[in-house]
């Protein structure tokens, strides 16, 4: 009888125990956001690029993109004001983007716009 009180106690604890673990687990809805953001950031920055290497006026090569919570960062050369100009408008018309932090430089160190 003190057997099978002791096995039934033993397996008890084997079920509760992998529930108690999870207890403190962060929760997974806020996981699932964070996946679901870095998702969309990546959307924003591949669309951008897309559209900057479809537009005449922009260099996707010379124009870096990195987006985060939905602010999209530009950094990099351009090759006047106007591309530079045409570049914060492509990406602050694209869906998803709050906001652009335009860091981009006109001109460069080397001659190779020439």
């Amino acid at each position: 009888m003190e057997s099978k009180l002791a096995t039934a106690l033993f397996l008890t604890g084997a079920l509760v125990m992998p529930l108690a673990s999870h207890a403190d687990t962060p929760n997974t809805s806020s996981t699932k956001e964070s996946v679901k953001e870095h998702v969309s950031d990546a959307w924003i920055t591949s669309k951008i690029k897309g559209d900057y290497a479809k537009d005449k006026t922009v260099s996707a090569m010379r124009i870096h993109v990195d987006t985060d919570k939905g602010v999209v960062k530009l950094t990099g050369n351009a090759k006047n004001q106007d591309e530079v100009d045409r570049a914060v408008t492509l990406a602050q018309n694209t869906k998803g983007v709050v906001s652009v932090k335009n860091e981009l430089q006109v001109g460069t160190t080397t001659a190779r716009y020439k």
